[in-house]
C-alpha cells in the first residue's frame, strides 16, 4: 500500500463570517476557549455530499485551523473535501446563514445544500 502525504491548505473565514462567529461565541455563557466552528461533510443530498457546520468543542483527533482569532475544527476524513475553503455569512431574501466557498466542488445542486467533488481517488492524492 502506498502512503499518501497530504499538506493542508487550510480553511479561513471571510470578515463577515468571522464577525458572526464572534457574535455567537460572545453570547455563550460557557467557557468557549476550546470551542470553534466544526466544518465537516457527510454523504447525502442530490449531489453526493452535504456540509455539516456546528459550534462544537475541540476533540483530540481534530485538525485545527485558526482564522480571525477563531478555531475551525475539521475531522481528518472531511479535510480533503473542504480544504482550501472559505466560510462566509450571507444574508439574502432566502434567509441568512453560513456559506462554504469550496474550491474542491465540481458540481452543486440547485438549492445549494449539497455538492460533489472530483473522484475520491483524486482528492486523496492531493
Amino acid at each position: 500500500m502506498t502512503e499518501v502525504t497530504y499538506t493542508a491548505k487550510g480553511i479561513a473565514f471571510t470578515t463577515k463570517g468571522a464577525e458572526k462567529v464572534h457574535e455567537f461565541l460572545a453570547g455563550q455563557e460557557a467557557d468557549t476557549s476550546s470551542a470553534g466552528l466544526r466544518v465537516g461533510v457527510r454523504g447525502g443530498g442530490c449531489s453526493g455530499f452535504q456540509y455539516q457546520l456546528a459550534f462544537d468543542e475541540q476533540r483530540d483527533d481534530d485538525i485545527i485551523f485558526e482564522s480571525s482569532g477563531l478555531k475551525i475544527l475539521v475531522d481528518s476524513q472531511s479535510l480533503p473535501y473542504v480544504d482550501g475553503s472559505e466560510i462566509d455569512y450571507i444574508e439574502s431574501l432566502q434567509g441568512a446563514g453560513f456559506q462554504v466557498n469550496n474550491p474542491n466542488v465540481v458540481a452543486a445542486c440547485g438549492c445549494g445544500s449539497s455538492f460533489r467533488v472530483a473522484d475520491e481517488e483524486e482528492v486523496s492524492a492531493v
